[in-house]
């Protein structure tokens, strides 16, 4: 590892830190499809996991933050954010190997101890890493760069994940149905790659040149270090708002692949095709929302993608009616392609945002705050939502429009909301409050989120008709599209009224 600082970079250190960058994206990229989301619920869920230990699954990461404040420490005593960093990651990924070995080497039940074990060091390390990871990037990559570059990296990255994904829950079946009574050992064999994966990109971060840090003033105060943004006024609202936004999503998405599983009975591979929808959609809009981001502000990108996603989470209680009927595939891919859109969006500018209102050499503590914030928010939601499932299990909330006259009788069920259904309603009024908190937010460059609207739809206008020049066939395709602004238009009009 090359741990020599650099008082100050060159043009050329700053480009090849920027490709190690994306390279470690991409390697890292593959370790998390590969050890992340459905594989990872379905390999809880064949070791017996129940309903609370899936919300507790969700919550380890987010809840494992907190590692983050004696990371501060570390990083403003020894000012070493490189050898911190990358021993850190090497340290968390080599978890996965052991995660690996629990199909060959114990029963069910003890496996999913030994696992949650495992899944939880791994998350520490993991946390730990990123108390440096954050401000070293924030010195690193040029401000006025910040939407492009990461965007680039995420395209790139999902990219990657889409055929990746696709072809390992493609494995995942055909190996069920050569292998029924080993399907656990499947999984081993997706842990392990991800784990190689994760190895080498811990070698691309290591060849990231590292920014000088300013000397120490003074004897380090933790204390103060950690309620300093509290007291920047700007910067504690995007906390409130990061918090309140990590917990309103945190207590529904969890759910979605045990909903899908066990609600609807799909197969892991629709659900899998499912994500690679939503995935394709968020990778044709990376690009566009990280040029905007940089035109106008990362505020006006999550004043339009944030709503968008709080309705998606909504159409969730709507697949169910109170069954999987005609309309649940249809309605879940348009779910799935909105979803893919919105979270583009937010992704992209949730985190840099706080790394722009972050003070550069006050960086550490500013996005420590923020992530311990938001790491509590969104770990106590999936406990929350764990812990009530089978309360709301046993409950239910319909409406039904009747509609009666001589010898007929029409019954038409509008609303019925079950179990996670009670979730997803929860999710987007709790997601409605957080966005009037992000209007308190000020930062430099925003604009009138209509605006933002308006190019998003001019943008896909102009790529339909570069495809096409045939207005029947423009006008089929662009129709989808034009609905950005209506479910837009339909949670600002419930947010006003609301307000």
């Amino acid at each position: 590892m090359q741990s020599s600082q650099k008082a100050g970079l060159t043009g050329r250190d700053i480009r090849k830190g920027l490709k190690y960058v994306i390279l470690d994206g991409l390697a890292t990229q593959v370790m998390i499809t590969l050890t992340g989301g459905v594989f990872l619920v379905g390999f809880a869920l064949k070791l017996g996991a129940s309903n609370i230990v899936i919300g507790l699954l969700a919550a380890i990461p987010p809840l494992t933050q907190l590692i983050q404040i004696p990371g501060i420490y570390f990083v403003e005593k020894f000012r070493k954010r490189k050898i911190i960093t990358v021993s850190s990651v090497i340290t968390s990924r080599l978890f996965w190997f052991i995660i690996a070995a629990v199909p060959l080497l114990f029963a069910p039940m003890t496996g999913l101890t030994v696992f949650m074990a495992a899944f939880i060091l791994n998350s520490i390390f993991a946390a730990f890493a990123g108390s440096g990871w954050s401000s070293w990037m924030r010195d690193l990559i040029p401000q006025n760069k910040l939407g492009v570059f990461f965007s680039k990296r995420m395209k790139l990255s999902i990219g990657l994940s889409i055929p990746l994904s696709l072809a390992a829950g493609f494995y995942l079946d055909h190996f069920k149905t050569l292998y029924p009574d080993y399907q656990l050992h499947s999984y081993s064999m997706l842990f392990f790659l991800g784990f190689l994966a994760g190895v080498i990109g811990a070698l691309f971060i290591s060849r990231i040149p590292e920014p000088e840090m300013a000397p120490a003033k003074g004897k380090i105060d933790l204390i103060k270090l950690i309620l300093d943004p509290f007291k920047d006024l700007n910067f504690k609202n995007l906390i409130i708002f990061l918090g309140s936004w990590n917990f309103a999503v945190n207590l529904a998405a969890p759910f979605f692949t045990v909903y899908m599983l066990n609600r609807l009975g799909l197969n892991l591979s629709v659900i899998i095709i499912l994500s690679i929808v939503s995935q394709v959609f968020n990778f044709l809009f990376l690009n566009l929302w990280g040029r905007y981001s940089d035109r106008y502000s990362n505020k006006s990108i999550l004043m339009v993608s944030g709503p968008l996603f709080m309705l998606c989470i909504l159409a969730w209680t709507f697949t169910t009616m109170p069954d999987k009927y005609f309309l649940t595939v249809p309605l879940l891919i348009i779910i799935h392609i909105f979803s893919g859109i919105s979270t583009a969006g937010v992704s992209l500018a949730t985190g840099n945002i706080s790394m722009k209102l972050a003070p550069k050499g006050r960086a550490t503590s500013y996005l420590a705050a923020n992530s311990v914030v938001n790491s509590v928010a969104a770990s106590i939601a999936p406990i929350i939502g764990g812990l009530f499932a089978h309360f709301f299990s046993e409950r239910e909330l319909s409406l039904t429009l009747n509609y009666i006259s001589p010898g007929r009788h029409l019954s038409i069920q509008t609303l019925n909301l079950q179990q996670w259904d009670f979730f997803f309603v929860l999710a987007f009024i709790i997601g409605l409050y957080s966005i009037h908190r992000l209007s308190l937010v000020k930062e430099t460059g925003e604009v009138q989120e209509k605006i933002v609207v308006n190019q998003l739809i001019s943008h896909v206008k102009r790529n339909i008709e570069n495809i096409s020049s045939v207005a029947g066939i423009r006008n089929m395709i662009q129709f989808p599209f034009l609905f950005i602004k209506i479910p837009y238009r339909i949670v600002k009009t419930v947010y006003k009224r609301l307000k």
